[in-house]
């Protein structure tokens, strides 16, 4: 099982939209796919219909008293899993700092997962914390959302500063641009400056268009109600850049950064898929 967390210090830089776009992308292609949210929002969950079962909180998972398993409910597609955010996350770190190796209890509840999963995608909250420690641990890649602005380019220093002083040196980061507007010179200039020192930044961007916002109205991913939308092919770009990463191998990029990217026409309605039922809960 490959971990992948999308995460970045700042706040509405576009990590959950990814995550589930990527989530639904990976189920869609093969994997077993799980997604953790681990936001104490739950955003996830919500653009993913997954309605919480029985109520697992931070700190029996930290303590070892449950297992992330038991809280795991299906989504409307198949092989997409989802363990949804508990409100008692936003203290996840208080919980983890009681315990023995305090930076290591993600990676160990990750491992009861291992036979389930092909993939498990991790939503993570905003900030510095103990949590991220944990997620940096247990991670085998990081996606990083960058919207073009020095501050967010400053976190990626401070993030790749981090991981090399814990000499994590099999930690791929994979950063990629998100929330493009190539009609702001500023974006055009920090983009090209960025790409130029470093060459490991994916090449797949993500533009501020409503109708990745609209998300948060279909609750749905782009690919499972505009499968043929520009939108929905940016993210299908940035899977494949990710899955190649992680694989290995070199990257296919199929979606060109035309200097100026106009928004695709909204997409008509689509009627949602009906939730699955016990039958379809296992895949």
């Amino acid at each position: 099982m490959k971990i992948l967390a999308v995460t970045n210090i700042k706040g509405g830089v576009g990590k959950t939209t990814t995550a589930v776009n990527l989530a639904f992308l990976a189920a869609d292609g093969g994997c077993r796919t799980l997604l953790w949210d681990l936001d104490a929002q739950g955003a996830a969950g919500y653009l993913l219909r997954a309605e919480p079962g029985e109520r697992v909180t931070a700190r029996r998972l930290a303590g070892g008293e449950r297992e992330p398993a038991e809280a795991i409910v299906p989504s409307p597609w198949p092989r997409l899993d989802v363990l949804p955010s508990d409100p008692s996350y936003r203290n996840f770190d208080l919980h983890l700092a009681a315990r023995k190796r305090p930076t290591e209890r993600l990676l160990k509840m990750s491992r009861t997962l291992r036979d389930r999963y092909d993939l498990l995608l991790l939503d993570c909250p905003p900030g510095m914390s103990l949590l991220g420690e944990n997620v940096l641990r247990a991670a085998d890649a990081l996606l990083v959302p960058l919207v073009p602005s020095p501050l967010s380019l400053r976190m990626l220093a401070q993030l790749r500063d981090f991981v090399a002083a814990e000499g994590w040196s099999d930690l791929l980061l994979l950063p990629f641009f998100s929330m493009v507007d190539r009609r702001r010179a500023l974006h055009a200039e920090l983009i090209a400056a960025t790409r130029a020192e470093l060459p490991g930044v994916l090449a797949t961007e993500l533009p501020d268009w409503s109708e990745i916002e609209r998300m948060g109205a279909r609750r749905a991913p782009l690919a499972a109600v505009a499968p043929r939308g520009e939108a929905a092919a940016r993210y299908a770009a940035l899977w494949s850049e990710v899955r190649a990463r992680l694989e290995g191998r070199p990257a296919l990029v199929a979606v060109p950064r035309p200097a100026v990217v106009p928004e695709p026409a909204p997409c008509p309605p689509v009627p949602m898929p009906r939730p699955a039922g016990a039958d379809d809960a296992v895949h």
